[in-house]
């Protein structure tokens, strides 16, 4: 799920970024650097414009960080130049700088495309040990997003609930439910399947946003699990479609669950959509019945409810 407190830790950073430049005009007027006082006091304001930009729309939010690139670009040009470690330490912020508020692709291209600027600035010219230097740091500092990505996507691969959600993925459920039917089958026991459907979710996103869409999702989750037993399975075979699972239980108890979740999911008020409404019908297995006899009844279940 995607973070809602990003946007403002970036835009809280960019103004502790303006607050640091206004502190570094202010030394400098009051050591009598008159010459210096005026980038710093420039790129502030733009700094500030930026946290406010990144408060915004997705637009203006891409827009604020390239300001606050250009910003830093401004000042690394100005400082650069200079001999000793100094002008290294400044040699080092592009790049990182860069990582941190463009995507890997654009940022790496961008860095190798400005690495002879920021090496002719840095000593007036293109020395072997400081491009190496310089190319090494951008390898290094591309790998740590590269890594995240990449654990992010194995996470994602692996993780058995859905995105939106906190119901069982569909692939993951369908093959829970293969192991039920078995075990009633050796035990002769009883299974049942409450298929739940959420009409409002098909209307949600237009006029109310993403934020809307989790809330219902979440509401729903959250009702089915306070109604059914830990080892009852609730899994999202659809956008909009949910099957919960229930073992040892028959169509008598899986209706009585059925009728719970509704009547506790239409006392939920949200604040965009009011009470929730949830649809639901029930399936029994039968004795001798192949999973796939059962998952086509399910399927036309589903189907039954999406359409009414």
């Amino acid at each position: 799920m995607p973070r809602t407190d990003t946007p403002r830790l970036l835009a809280g950073l960019y103004a502790l970024g303006a607050v640091l430049l206004l502190g570094q005009a202010l030394w400098h007027y009051l050591v009598g650097d008159y010459t210096r006082i005026l980038l710093p006091a420039l790129l502030a304001p733009l700094l500030l414009t930026a946290a406010l930009m990144r408060l915004g729309q997705q637009e203006t939010a891409r827009l604020s960080a390239y300001l606050v690139l250009i910003c830093g670009y401004l000042l690394v040009a100005t400082n650069l130049p200079g001999e000793g470690y100094l002008a290294l330490l400044w040699l080092g912020l592009p790049p990182v700088l860069t990582l941190l508020l463009l995507p890997l692709g654009p940022a790496t291209l961008l860095n190798l495309t400005l690495a002879p600027i920021w090496l002719l600035l840095a000593d007036g010219g293109l020395a072997m040990p400081l491009s190496l230097a310089y190319l090494s740091l951008v390898i290094a500092t591309g790998l740590a997003p590269w890594g995240i990505r990449h654990q992010q996507a194995l996470l994602l691969a692996t993780d058995p609930r859905d995105e939106e959600c906190a119901a069982l993925k569909a692939a993951l459920l369908l093959e829970r439910l293969e192991s039920e039917v078995e075990r009633a089958e050796l035990l002769d026991q009883r299974l049942a399947v409450v298929v739940l459907h959420l009409p409002q979710l098909e209307v949600t996103d237009e006029p109310f946003g993403t934020p809307a869409r989790l809330a219902l999702l979440g509401t729903l989750c959250r009702t089915v699990a306070q109604h059914s037993r830990d080892h009852d399975l609730l899994g999202r075979i659809g956008g909009a479609d949910f099957w919960l699972v229930l073992p040892d239980t028959t169509e008598s108890g899986a209706l009585l669950v059925r009728q719970r979740i509704e009547e506790a999911a239409a006392g939920a008020m949200l604040n965009d959509t009011g009470g929730l409404e949830v649809r639901g019908a029930t399936c029994a297995h039968s004795p001798g019945q192949t999973i796939m006899a059962l998952k086509r009844r399910l399927d036309a279940t589903t189907r039954r409810l999406t359409d009414g």
